[in-house]
């Protein structure tokens, strides 16, 4: 069996309470994400929800970063929140090409669904395949109707990777559905705002282990309890029990 990489990092950077508690006081904003970079080996890109970037934007970032760096792109709300995936095959097929621009440095792809989209096994799978590649894709539920047997069965025909979600509602799953894992964290005691203490980050890491022991070539964790600036220190101190 082949070593696991592991990509640890946050769910976004340009957080302006981080100045000062992870970002040094001193430095330019403009510096902020080269001094995440040389800390960390993946970002997920929150940003792409909210908004479109232009092609030289994204091929900016290719080129910001060395090559054992990657990008996760969360898939624009409009796909996921606005549509509910029905009628978005255009607009995939877009977000696919922008995402492409990131060459190898493009990592997977986050696929939030919706709380409020009603369950629609067809409906995922139509979805799902009119990525260029579903395997590269990363589903996140956020209601517990889609938690079940017949949606892992998907996932695990398209090698789609289920996000295993830790909140102050969603306990860690165990599942390993393709060639990566993903491990999503957005605070235990708190939505956003909660420390992780030292036992449940080797929680953590003790799952991502067993993820790779199951199969996963690859396995993403990013902290999103960036609130309380949490995340950067979370995910450091994560990287080093890993020790990678």
């Amino acid at each position: 069996m082949s070593t696991p990489q592991f990509y640890v990092g946050t769910s976004g950077w340009t957080y302006d309470h981080w100045r000062g508690d992870f970002y040094p006081m001193k430095l330019a904003r403009t510096r902020w994400f080269d001094y995440y970079a040389e800390r960390f080996t993946s970002v997920e890109v929150n940003a792409t929800f909210y908004r479109v970037f232009a092609d030289t934007t994204l091929e900016k970032w290719r080129t910001q970063v060395g090559p054992d760096f990657r990008y996760v792109l969360k898939v624009p709300r409009l796909i996921t929140h606005e549509k509910h995936l029905a009628g978005c095959e255009e607009d995939i097929r877009a977000f696919c090409h922008s995402a492409s621009l990131l060459g190898d440095r493009l990592g997977m792809l986050l696929l939030q669904i919706a709380p409020d989209m009603p369950f629609d096994l067809g409906l995922l799978k139509s979805a799902l395949t009119m990525f260029e590649d579903p395997r590269r894709v990363a589903v996140e539920f956020r209601a517990e109707y889609w938690r079940n047997e017949a949606v892992r069965s998907l996932l695990e025909e398209l090698g789609t990777v289920h996000v295993s979600v830790d909140s102050p509602t969603t306990r860690l799953s165990e599942w390993v559905t393709g060639r990566a894992a993903y491990i999503r964290l957005h605070g235990r005691s708190g939505w956003y705002d909660s420390n992780y203490s030292p036992g449940e980050l080797n929680e953590i890491a003790a799952l991502a282990r067993q993820m790779a022991e199951r199969g996963a070539e690859t396995v993403y964790i990013f902290f999103n309890n960036d609130v309380g600036g949490y995340a950067p220190h979370n995910a450091l101190a994560l990287a080093e029990i890993l020790d990678f």
